[in-house]
This record gives structure tokens, sequence and C-alpha cells, in this order.
């Protein structure tokens, strides 16, 4: 789950984390009746769940409430990598002495939470780790002790030479880590960390992820969940049994185990194509979850084709099929699909599928290509 750049805001500045003033406006109007009438410099900022938004004009600066108001008006409404800005934060500007990075995520190779810290900051942390991985600096926390005062100076050291800043950055990453551990997050960032001329270590932006699993622990998390309709899909598969991930591709695939799902993702990419979504239908042998999976499928609208990848264990072929003869009766879609069945009960869902009139196919690889060719007919 993702948490908006003034949600995470609100959750460092409850930890003692500092952050600078700001309100959320969802208006125009709003803007006047929150912001200060005054000539005090402001930041304007898009909030969205995507990075980039500076680049992409998300981000602007305003001297005055006035023009604040300007700035809000155009930023509301603008389109953010396929997002719609529906509210944006208007921050205290900070006079800016030097920009860092710091944050924790779940590192799987080494089995902890992991702090990251760099004195490249400002920019994506991914780009830093591409063209300079040197200066990046990682500490793997050990989970039975948590994050020591030490160890957070050790940290604050290689990015701030005077001792006062060393103890602002450090008092913060040992924040950061209580925030981190205390609301089961996955991700933590602030980009950017940042020390003013008068001595002040801040943090101007941050980012926030939290474990799904994890939230019905959570109640005050999850009460900041605002979710897209992709991401409204994915809710709505896993309370029908399904796994389900929205890609950017054409391809709408259907399979059952996340080995073989993964396995026909990659098929597809091998052939020229591009995946619409992972979308496993588990191992149950009930065919309404099929009516549920291609309701789910060809709701995207970027689907040209759809790929049903089945080998039958638990999973019944003919339950897969009789399902799926079901879907497209009550759908009537005119977007094609290929099918291949293998397993448990094929030859009898092979027949159920061949006497609807539906092409199928004997391989994975033959799958893919065919689900490729049909994409690209109009």
């Amino acid at each position: 789950m993702k948490i908006h750049e003034y949600q995470a805001r609100n959750l460092f500045r409850k930890y003692g984390i500092p952050v600078p003033d700001g309100v959320v406006c969802h208006s125009v109007e709003e803007v006047y009746e929150k912001v200060p009438n005054n000539d005090k410099l402001r930041v304007v900022k898009a909030q969205v769940h995507v990075g980039g938004r500076g680049k992409a004009g998300g981000v602007k600066l305003a001297k005055t409430r006035d023009e604040a108001v300007e700035k809000a008006k155009q930023i509301l409404g603008m389109d953010i990598k396929g997002l719609t800005v529906e509210k944006v934060l208007i921050a205290d500007a900070v006079d800016i002495e030097k920009e860092f990075y710091v944050g924790l995520i779940n590192d799987r190779n080494a089995k902890a939470v992991t702090l990251m810290a760099s004195a490249e900051g400002g920019v994506e942390i991914e780009e830093v780790a591409r063209v300079s991985p040197e200066k990046i600096i990682k500490m793997a926390i050990d989970p039975t002790m948590g994050l020591m005062d030490w160890q957070a100076r050790k940290i604050a050291l290689n990015l701030f030479s005077d001792p006062k800043e060393v103890r602002q950055a450090a008092a913060i990453l040992v924040k950061l880590y209580k925030l981190y551990v205390e609301t089961d997050s996955s991700l933590a960032e602030i980009n950017p960390l940042v020390l003013t001329p008068d001595g002040q270590v801040l943090a101007i932006d941050g980012k926030m992820n939290f474990d799904d699993n994890a939230l019905y622990r959570q109640k005050e998390i999850l009460k900041m969940r605002e979710v897209t309709e992709d991401e409204q899909k994915e809710i709505d598969a896993n309370e029908k049994g399904l796994s389900y991930v929205k890609l950017d591709g054409n391809i709408g695939c259907m399979v059952n185990g996340a080995g073989l799902a993964m396995a026909t993702m990659d098929m597809i990419k091998l052939y020229g194509g591009e995946p619409a979504n992972f979308l496993d239908i588990g191992g149950s042998s009930n065919p309404q979850k099929v009516v549920d999976a291609m309701n789910i499928l060809l709701s995207d609208k970027n689907v040209t084709a759809v790929m049903i990848n089945i080998f039958g264990g638990i999973t019944r072929c003919d339950d897969v099929a009789r399902g799926l003869v079901t879907a497209l009766t009550e759908i009537k879609t005119k977007v094609p699909v290929v099918i291949r069945l293998s397993g448990t009960n094929a030859k009898e869902g092979l027949e159920i599928i061949k006497e609807f009139g539906l092409p199928t196919v004997s391989t994975m690889s033959q799958a893919a290509q065919k689900a490729i060719e049909l994409s690209k007919k109009k």
C-alpha cells in the first residue's frame, strides 16, 4: 500500500522528524481559504502515487498566496504518468545548502531491514544506484537489536561533518526506523533530507509503502489508503481468490500457479509481446473463478488479446473450460482468446473449448506466438 507525500510527512511529524509546515488543498477555493495572505515563499506539489513530479511540471514555487492559487490551478487536474492530480500540498519553502537521501527497505539478500544513505539527494535513488553505486551507503539492521544510536551516528558521519548536524541526522534516522517498524512499512524514504544555511536538518519530501499483509493490524494506516482504479481491481480480485497485478502491456494472461504465470509472461516477452497483467486463478476448480478472471482481464481497455495457459493438477481443465465458456457467453467480447490446456481432464476441456469455437494450441510457446499475432489484428 502506498500513501501520498503529505501523509508521509504527517507520520514523520508524529514521530518527531522535523518537516516544514504545509496544507493539503483539493481545489483552488481551498487554497484561498487555507493559505495565509502574505509574501512567504511556498512550494506547490502535486500529490500522486508516482515519482518524477517535478520533471512533469507538478512542483512549482509561489511567492504569494495569489501566485500559489495560480500554480495550484495549473497543477490540479493535470496528468502525471497516467494519474490525474486531485490534490496539492502547499508547503513552506526551505533554503537548502545541501541535499541528502536516506531510506529503509526490506532487503531479502541481507534478510533484514537495510538503511541506505547518500550525499546525492534530491534525485531518484535508482539513478544514483545505476550511475554511481559507490555513493550509496548501506547498513543491515539486526532485527533483534534495532537501529542503535551509534549505528545512526556512524551513517550520519558519512553525510555530515559538523557534530550538531550529525546529532540531528542520527536522531532522524532512529525515529525513521521506529516509524518503519511500528507501521509495518516496506519502504520509507526521505528524499531529500536537507541541510539549511542555519544548520537545521529537515525532511522536506517523504515516501512510504506498507506491507498489505499487515494492514489488518494497522487500522490508522489503512484509513490513509486511496486506491486507483487499477488498485481497486487488485483488491477486488484478491477478495475473489485471485492474484492480479496490472501491467502496461496488451496481452491479458490467465494462468494457474505463480510460477507458471511468471513463465507465461516471460514467454510473451521472448516473442516480442507485452503482458498486460499477472493473474493467477490458483488451484481451485471453481468455474466462477474463471468468469471473475475474464471480467477483470477484459475490463482493461489496453488488452487486445488474451492468453490462457492452464496446467491442470488440482485445477481441472474441464472446469476452467466451462468457466471460460460461461464468461464469454456473458461478456460478448470481440477480444481474441487463445487457450492452452494440459494436465487433469485436458481432453475434456479441449472438447468443450472446440465446441464453443475458440482456438486452442498444444504448447505454451505456440500460445504466446498466437496471442501476439492476434493482438496485432484490428
